[in-house]
């Protein structure tokens, strides 16, 4: 019980937020918001909210729980609501350019924190004609682009067929 007070309680202003809705509508949104501040993303559908947290929060938004059948999970309704509960909380939407900044920012500094030098108790392989050694890791977010426009040329290069070793017998065929 202390677990669903704790996570599923409307506050206020999330009251107010809920307040404008009715029906199913005002409880999937309710169950929305409460989904979303306790896991930090949306439910799919009904299947991932606990029965539990659906009677509590329907007991708090006076809709019977059963009506959470008639909410719609899927076109303009529910992501209009997604977009309020962003807005409410602060978020927006991820942009192409959001995660080119994140790609630069963990090229730059989770790269270099993970790099961890060879162990020296192994003598280096040799490398089999025809293969590339692999690049050092990159310190910057232009050699980690260069880095994988490299990989994908290296990678994309037909190999053929690798190649058998058949004995050959010493002597000619016995007949």
């Amino acid at each position: 019980m202390d677990e669903l007070v704790e996570h599923w309680t409307l506050l206020k202003d999330e009251q107010e937020l809920v307040s404008g809705k009715r029906g199913a509508t005002r409880l999937g949104f309710a169950m929305l918001l409460k989904f979303y501040t306790q896991y930090g993303r949306f439910p799919r559908g009904r299947s991932e909210l606990p029965g539990e947290a659906v009677e509590f929060v329907s007991r708090q938004v006076q809709v019977l729980a059963s009506e959470l059948g008639l909410y719609d999970w899927t076109g303009r309704t529910v992501e209009y609501h997604r977009a309020q509960i962003r807005k409410h909380l602060g978020f927006r939407e991820c942009s192409v350019a959001d995660a080119e900044k994140l790609t630069a920012h963990l090229a730059e500094h989770a790269a270099r924190k993970e790099r961890r030098p060879p162990p020296q108790h192994h003598r280096p392989l040799p490398v089999p004609l025809g293969f590339l050694p692999w690049p050092s890791p990159p310190r910057h977010s232009s050699e980690l682009a260069r880095t994988v426009r490299w990989a994908g040329r290296v990678i994309a290069r037909p190999q053929g067929p690798p190649r058998r070793r058949v004995a050959r017998p010493a002597c000619g065929p016995s007949g």
